[in-house]
């Protein structure tokens, strides 16, 4: 699989053209990937896969910068939000298979502050599936208590539940970081984002981080919104009016935990990509995070060694939670701090698991295939869970399989 050029076409009067390689066989990918930028507004985008731990795909296109012409360049990386999670959760997974993390435990017997205001029976197990019950919080944290370890932890901490932990489960989208990085911190003494640095991305060789070095910054590009074609020729789907209100409504659920941090931070802040924020603000390739979901199916051509063991692949894509989701008002399904397959985020088969960023990139693994998949954007749409460019790129996997 060599480098080259894969087609060109026009955005907005600037040259685009596809960099990369793909395996024989892998085009349609290719061709989804340049319709993206012909028909769904694409700005600047890189997509990668892997099958049975070979690499088969690894595009690049368009601008690094959502609102520049600087182009897209082979060690580009970005900003990929809630796709952040799908990594950040395989750590307590990779805690408990070396013996340090007993799932079934309350969560205080690793962070005693935390059996605070009625969370004294909540499970490591729960807070991962998103059951806990503390998607928001009674009190908004600046951006320099939400990436100060000490505050933000002390603040989840302190929190009472809006829900019985164990009864439900929403979408915990920013107060997912606090969770994570408080267990990990007690059970390792370290930071969340030191561990993901030093366990997965030195070893695994990824450009990936949670916490971006200085020394890194100049690869990243700015994101920004951009808005889908008035017409594509594809379905649009129109959110339902439940969740629209609630999106409306200052005081919902789901305003609330997407407004946990106020004011809202600017992403293309270095400061906010320096934070270790494992539940947003991690910054890497799509085909770091591809490698990253292939280590966890099995062993890679080059050598190195399976990320999950047959037990804890199997716990990773297992359901943990499933039904209306309180937060996002739909119908979402939750491994231990994976998002799984289903109608709110498709995904290649019932066996898959990762995670999807808001307005755009996604990444995860389908054990049934052996298959791994990432794609990373720099514009952001206003979708949360399910993203066109997104889907389109799936489907033309899928299509191969």
């Amino acid at each position: 699989m060599g480098p080259g050029s894969y087609g060109r076409t026009k955005v907005d009067q600037v040259d685009v053209q596809v960099q990369g390689a793909v395996a024989p066989g892998w085009e349609p990918v290719r061709d989804a990937f340049l319709r993206n930028f012909e028909q769904r507004g694409e700005k600047g985008a890189a997509v990668a896969v892997h099958r049975d731990g070979e690499k088969v795909v690894d595009l690049w296109a368009g601008a690094k910068d959502a609102d520049g012409t600087a182009p897209w360049t082979e060690g580009t990386a970005q900003v990929v939000r809630s796709a952040t999670k799908g990594v950040a959760a395989a750590v307590p997974l990779l805690l408990h298979q070396r013996g340090r993390i007993d799932l079934d435990a309350p969560v205080a017997t690793y962070w005693p502050a935390f059996k605070a205001a009625g969370k004294d029976r909540v499970t490591v197990r729960q807070l991962l599936a998103h059951q806990a019950g503390v998607p928001v919080l009674d009190r908004p944290l600046t951006l320099a208590e939400a990436t100060d370890l000490e505050a933000s932890t002390a603040a989840i901490a302190a929190q009472a539940p809006v829900w019985e932990p164990g009864t439900a489960h929403g979408y915990h989208a920013h107060t997912f970081s606090w969770l994570l990085s408080g267990l990990v911190h007690r059970v390792t003494g370290r930071t969340l984002g030191r561990w993901v640095a030093e366990e997965l991305a030195a070893p695994l060789g990824l450009d990936l981080w949670i916490g971006l070095p200085a020394a890194e910054e100049h690869r990243v590009g700015r994101l920004a919104p951009v808005e889908a074609p008035e017409d594509t020729g594809a379905l649009r789907l129109r959110p339902k009016r439940s969740v629209t209100e609630a999106w409306q409504d200052p005081g919902s659920l789901t305003r609330r935990a997407f407004e946990v941090i106020t004011p809202k931070p600017d992403e293309n802040d270095p400061a906010y990509r320096a934070a270790e924020l494992p539940g947003s603000a991690g910054v890497a390739t799509a085909r770091a995070l591809s490698r990253f979901y292939a280590a966890a199916l099995g062993p890679l051509p080059d050598g190195t060694p399976r990320l999950f063991a047959p037990a804890t692949l199997a716990l990773a894509r297992t359901e943990e939670s499933a039904g209306t989701d309180r937060v996002l008002l739909v119908g979402t399904r939750f491994g231990l701090g994976h998002m799984l397959h289903g109608p709110a985020s498709p995904l290649l088969g019932p066996t898959s698991f990762g995670h999807p960023g808001r307005g755009g990139s996604l990444a995860f693994a389908d054990p049934e295939s052996g298959t791994a998949f990432a794609y990373v954007t720099n514009g952001m749409r206003k979708t949360v869970t399910s993203d066109p460019r997104a889907q389109a790129l799936v489907r033309a996997v899928k299509s191969l399989l």
